[in-house]
Protein backbone atom coordinates (compact mmCIF):
# COMPACT_ATOMS: atom_id res chain seq x y z
CA UNK A 1 0.00 0.00 0.00
CA UNK A 2 2.79 2.21 0.37
CA UNK A 3 4.44 2.22 -3.03
CA UNK A 4 0.56 2.72 -4.66
CA UNK A 5 0.59 5.66 -2.48
CA UNK A 6 4.45 6.70 -3.21
CA UNK A 7 3.60 6.02 -6.95
CA UNK A 8 0.19 7.89 -6.85
CA UNK A 9 2.00 11.30 -4.97
CA UNK A 10 5.08 10.72 -7.68
CA UNK A 11 2.55 11.07 -10.27
CA UNK A 12 0.57 14.27 -8.89
CA UNK A 13 4.09 15.94 -8.45
CA UNK A 14 5.09 15.19 -12.12
CA UNK A 15 1.24 16.92 -12.97
CA UNK A 16 2.07 20.02 -11.23
CA UNK A 17 5.25 20.67 -12.67
CA UNK A 18 5.04 19.13 -16.40
CA UNK A 19 3.37 21.19 -18.98
CA UNK A 20 0.21 19.16 -19.51
CA UNK A 21 -0.81 17.80 -23.02
CA UNK A 22 -4.52 16.81 -24.46
CA UNK A 23 -5.68 14.05 -23.22
CA UNK A 24 -5.99 10.92 -24.92
CA UNK A 25 -8.77 9.01 -22.61
CA UNK A 26 -12.15 10.81 -22.20
CA UNK A 27 -15.28 10.76 -20.75
CA UNK A 28 -17.16 7.44 -22.76
CA UNK A 29 -13.82 5.92 -24.14
CA UNK A 30 -13.45 2.21 -24.21
CA UNK A 31 -9.92 1.08 -24.48
CA UNK A 32 -8.95 -2.19 -24.83
CA UNK A 33 -5.33 -3.89 -23.43
CA UNK A 34 -3.64 -6.97 -24.91
CA UNK A 35 -0.49 -7.94 -22.84
CA UNK A 36 2.02 -10.75 -22.37
CA UNK A 37 3.78 -10.85 -18.84
CA UNK A 38 7.28 -10.23 -18.10
CA UNK A 39 8.79 -10.37 -14.87
CA UNK A 40 6.20 -12.67 -13.50
CA UNK A 41 6.56 -14.07 -9.67
CA UNK A 42 4.55 -17.50 -10.76
CA UNK A 43 6.33 -20.72 -11.71
CA UNK A 44 10.13 -20.30 -10.82
CA UNK A 45 12.37 -22.69 -10.22
CA UNK A 46 13.75 -25.83 -11.70
CA UNK A 47 11.90 -28.99 -14.12
CA UNK A 48 9.40 -26.25 -15.23
CA UNK A 49 8.26 -27.27 -18.53
CA UNK A 50 5.78 -26.34 -20.64
CA UNK A 51 5.58 -22.45 -19.50
CA UNK A 52 2.56 -20.06 -21.14
CA UNK A 53 3.79 -16.40 -20.33
CA UNK A 54 1.29 -14.95 -18.42
CA UNK A 55 -1.71 -13.17 -20.59
CA UNK A 56 -3.66 -10.18 -19.75
CA UNK A 57 -7.00 -8.31 -21.40
CA UNK A 58 -8.20 -5.49 -19.79
CA UNK A 59 -11.20 -3.27 -20.94
CA UNK A 60 -11.64 0.54 -19.76
CA UNK A 61 -14.39 3.04 -19.90
CA UNK A 62 -14.40 6.65 -19.47
CA UNK A 63 -17.15 8.26 -16.81
CA UNK A 64 -14.81 11.62 -15.51
CA UNK A 65 -13.33 14.18 -16.81
CA UNK A 66 -11.72 17.51 -16.11
CA UNK A 67 -9.82 15.66 -13.05
CA UNK A 68 -6.71 18.08 -11.68
CA UNK A 69 -7.78 20.16 -15.05
CA UNK A 70 -7.12 17.79 -18.11
CA UNK A 71 -7.36 14.21 -16.50
CA UNK A 72 -9.71 11.94 -16.11
CA UNK A 73 -11.37 8.46 -14.81
CA UNK A 74 -12.05 5.23 -15.94
CA UNK A 75 -13.29 2.11 -14.98
CA UNK A 76 -13.59 -1.52 -16.46
CA UNK A 77 -12.74 -5.05 -16.11
CA UNK A 78 -9.30 -7.38 -16.03
CA UNK A 79 -8.18 -11.05 -16.64
CA UNK A 80 -4.97 -12.68 -16.47
CA UNK A 81 -3.75 -16.24 -17.09
CA UNK A 82 -0.84 -18.00 -16.74
CA UNK A 83 -0.35 -21.88 -16.46
CA UNK A 84 3.25 -24.64 -16.00
CA UNK A 85 3.85 -27.78 -15.97
CA UNK A 86 6.27 -29.40 -13.04
CA UNK A 87 7.41 -32.36 -14.28
CA UNK A 88 9.97 -35.06 -12.94
CA UNK A 89 11.40 -38.45 -13.90
CA UNK A 90 11.91 -41.20 -11.36
CA UNK A 91 12.58 -44.98 -11.94
CA UNK A 92 11.59 -44.49 -16.00
CA UNK A 93 8.27 -42.73 -15.17
CA UNK A 94 7.48 -39.09 -14.96
CA UNK A 95 5.33 -36.86 -12.23
CA UNK A 96 4.44 -33.98 -12.08
CA UNK A 97 1.67 -31.54 -11.89
CA UNK A 98 0.02 -28.74 -13.98
CA UNK A 99 -0.75 -25.25 -12.43
CA UNK A 100 -3.03 -22.91 -13.44
CA UNK A 101 -3.76 -19.16 -12.36
CA UNK A 102 -6.83 -16.91 -13.88
CA UNK A 103 -7.06 -13.11 -12.31
CA UNK A 104 -10.39 -11.77 -12.25
CA UNK A 105 -10.58 -8.33 -11.57
CA UNK A 106 -12.36 -4.58 -11.13
CA UNK A 107 -9.84 -1.54 -11.81
CA UNK A 108 -9.66 2.11 -11.49
CA UNK A 109 -7.65 4.75 -13.26
CA UNK A 110 -6.69 8.01 -13.02
CA UNK A 111 -5.46 9.37 -16.60
CA UNK A 112 -3.34 12.56 -16.43
CA UNK A 113 -1.27 13.33 -20.11
CA UNK A 114 1.97 13.90 -19.89
CA UNK A 115 3.70 13.61 -23.11
CA UNK A 116 2.11 14.52 -26.41
CA UNK A 117 0.13 10.96 -27.69
CA UNK A 118 1.14 9.45 -24.49
CA UNK A 119 -1.65 8.24 -22.64
CA UNK A 120 -0.17 7.97 -18.91
CA UNK A 121 -2.58 6.46 -15.85
CA UNK A 122 -2.29 4.91 -12.86
CA UNK A 123 -4.96 2.71 -10.64
CA UNK A 124 -5.87 -0.31 -8.50
CA UNK A 125 -7.20 -3.25 -8.89
CA UNK A 126 -9.55 -5.34 -6.24
CA UNK A 127 -9.34 -9.07 -7.95
CA UNK A 128 -9.54 -12.83 -7.48
CA UNK A 129 -6.96 -15.39 -8.20
CA UNK A 130 -8.28 -18.34 -8.94
CA UNK A 131 -5.79 -21.12 -8.36
CA UNK A 132 -5.48 -24.84 -9.31
CA UNK A 133 -3.27 -27.71 -9.36
CA UNK A 134 -3.81 -30.94 -11.02
CA UNK A 135 -1.72 -34.45 -10.99
CA UNK A 136 0.11 -35.29 -14.96
CA UNK A 137 2.62 -37.83 -15.34
CA UNK A 138 3.07 -41.57 -15.99
CA UNK A 139 2.57 -42.40 -12.02
CA UNK A 140 -0.40 -40.49 -10.88
CA UNK A 141 0.47 -39.50 -7.33
CA UNK A 142 -3.16 -38.67 -6.82
CA UNK A 143 -2.58 -35.16 -5.73
CA UNK A 144 -4.62 -31.96 -6.99
CA UNK A 145 -5.54 -28.45 -4.98
CA UNK A 146 -7.04 -25.39 -5.65
CA UNK A 147 -6.18 -22.32 -3.79
CA UNK A 148 -7.71 -18.94 -4.90
CA UNK A 149 -7.83 -16.28 -2.54
CA UNK A 150 -8.41 -12.33 -3.35
CA UNK A 151 -6.19 -9.71 -4.58
CA UNK A 152 -5.30 -5.77 -4.41
CA UNK A 153 -3.10 -3.91 -6.73
CA UNK A 154 -1.50 -0.90 -8.09
CA UNK A 155 -0.07 -0.44 -11.29
CA UNK A 156 1.22 2.15 -13.46
CA UNK A 157 1.03 2.65 -17.44
CA UNK A 158 0.91 4.11 -20.46
CA UNK A 159 -0.61 3.75 -23.83
CA UNK A 160 1.30 5.25 -26.83
CA UNK A 161 -1.11 6.24 -29.70
CA UNK A 162 0.05 5.92 -33.33
CA UNK A 163 -3.78 7.11 -34.56
CA UNK A 164 -6.73 7.85 -32.93
CA UNK A 165 -7.48 3.75 -32.45
CA UNK A 166 -4.19 2.30 -31.86
CA UNK A 167 -1.73 2.42 -29.59
CA UNK A 168 0.98 0.23 -27.82
CA UNK A 169 0.55 -0.33 -24.34
CA UNK A 170 2.79 -1.44 -21.01
CA UNK A 171 1.87 -2.01 -17.41
CA UNK A 172 4.01 -1.56 -14.25
CA UNK A 173 2.80 -3.55 -10.80
CA UNK A 174 0.91 -6.38 -9.81
CA UNK A 175 -1.45 -8.89 -11.68
CA UNK A 176 -0.91 -11.47 -13.57
CA UNK A 177 2.75 -10.66 -14.22
CA UNK A 178 4.91 -7.34 -12.65
CA UNK A 179 5.37 -5.95 -16.35
CA UNK A 180 3.10 -6.66 -19.11
CA UNK A 181 3.64 -4.97 -22.55
CA UNK A 182 1.08 -5.24 -25.47
CA UNK A 183 -0.98 -3.76 -28.02
CA UNK A 184 -4.09 -1.48 -26.94
CA UNK A 185 -7.75 -0.37 -29.30
CA UNK A 186 -9.81 2.98 -28.62
CA UNK A 187 -13.36 1.53 -29.70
Amino acid sequence: MKKIITIFVALLTLTTTLKAQENLFAKGDVAVNLGVGLLSGLYTGSYYTNKMPPISVSVEYGIKDDVLDIGSIGVGGYLGYASAKWESAWSGSTYGWKYTNIIVGARGSFHYPLVDKLDTYAGVMLGYNIVSVKDIGTTPIGFSASGSSAIFSGYVGGRYYFNDKFAVMGELGTGIAYLNLGIAFKL
